[in-house]
């Protein structure tokens, strides 16, 4: 499969072909990726204001690492092993506000930062902050979003986003205020999400009635990409109303269109004027996904009822493309499920950025043989 990988991912653009089904349905392979590179690469867990003041904290799953999400006393983000020192034990659950986090089964607790504060009855066995605080994960933030990395040695994130920066810049992401966030299973591959989010093909046909009247397949165009993310612009016609003014220095171009990218690899967003949606792809099974979804809105703009709407409009968009790739799953084990063309660069090209991002990634992982 790696060698069938890398041959679809060296064909030209004009020659590119979609991976064949059994991509997105062979457990071996999929455990493949998370041991070669998923579990090194930068993940988004979410927004920095949905911690925005000390003690604040979310927790949440990454492969086989229960996460907490938390702001210290000193202003700092963390993200930390929601696992008890003595015995294992989750620390917290959902979100929250803590002075300290105790554990429910033998009460030892922890400061904000996760420094040990106190383990009862344990004052002769050695145990203290020295050798029983919790660890702590690599974390970034960058553009309001939280990062997290679960490979002590993995480069940082920030400095090879230069491209992708440039392309937000005008929007003001790191000003965006949450609004919404929620998390959702779906039964599909991570990728076939990846793939779905990405391309402007499916948009007139998936979404007649929710993204059509102003994101219609034919007006969407590629936009940007390096090897750390891809882009595309869905532009909406005139005859679409305003989707409102957002940012000062934006350009009227900026504000008749949405612009989606993919940060490699699980990282999906469709950032607009007035609102930025971001879903976050958390692989459980190769079949399985979990989604964490925020939605943001610059400043306040928007109408309390106009928020309701456009978050209305998002849960019925993923509603839609959700029984479009599950009833997909189901079938992609088929040993017809094809490798078939993809659709010209404006409306899949982006694909085939996904597709040599793969290849570059499984590559050094281990040899081909390893992975048929």
């Amino acid at each position: 499969m790696a060698a069938r990988l890398h041959e679809i991912a060296a064909l030209p653009e004009s020659e590119a072909r979609c991976l064949p089904g059994e991509f997105y349905t062979c457990p071996d392979f999929f455990r493949f990726e998370v041991e070669n590179f998923l579990k090194k690469e930068w993940h988004c867990l979410g927004r920095v204001d949905e911690v925005p003041n000390p003690g604040d904290y979310f927790t949440t799953q990454l492969f086989e690492e229960s996460l907490l999400v938390i702001r210290g006393d000193d202003g700092m983000i963390r993200v930390l092993s929601n696992v008890c020192r003595h015995r294992g034990m989750p620390l917290a659950e959902g979100k929250g506000s803590a002075r300290r986090l105790v554990c429910s089964y033998h009460a030892w607790s922890y400061e904000r930062d996760g420094r040990l504060a106190n383990a009862p009855r344990m004052q002769d066995k050695g145990v203290g902050a020295h050798n029983c605080s919790l660890p702590s994960f690599r974390t970034e933030l960058w553009n309001g979003f939280i990062y997290v990395n679960l490979d002590d040695d993995a480069a940082p994130l920030a400095g090879r986003l230069g491209k992708l920066e440039a392309l937000l810049a005008n929007y003001q992401t790191e000003r965006m205020r949450l609004v919404h966030s929620q998390e959702e299973i779906w039964n599909t591959n991570w990728k076939c999400l990846v793939e779905n989010f990405m391309e402007a093909y499916h948009l007139s046909v998936v979404h007649p009635q929710t993204l059509h009247p102003y994101t219609p397949t034919g007006m969407s165009r590629k936009a940007l990409s390096d090897e750390a993310f891809t882009s595309y612009c869905a532009n909406y016609p005139d005859t679409a109303a305003s989707r409102g003014q957002g940012a000062p220095g934006l350009s009227e171009e900026e504000r008749r269109r949405s612009t989606l990218f993919c940060l490699f690899p699980l990282q999906i967003a469709s950032q607009a004027a007035t609102l930025l949606v971001s879903l976050n792809i958390q692989p459980l099974a190769v079949d399985k996904i979990r989604v964490r979804w925020t939605m943001s809105t610059y400043e306040n703009e928007l109408t309390a009822e106009e928020l309701e709407g456009r978050l209305a409009l998002w849960n019925e968009v993923n509603r839609e493309d959700r029984e479009k790739l599950e009833r997909m799953q189901r079938v992609l084990g088929s040993r017809h499920a094809p490798s078939g063309v993809l659709a010209p660069h404006d409306l899949e090209g982006t694909i085939w950025d996904f597709y040599r991002y793969l290849s570059r990634r499984i590559a050094p992982a281990l040899p081909l043989t390893t992975v048929r």
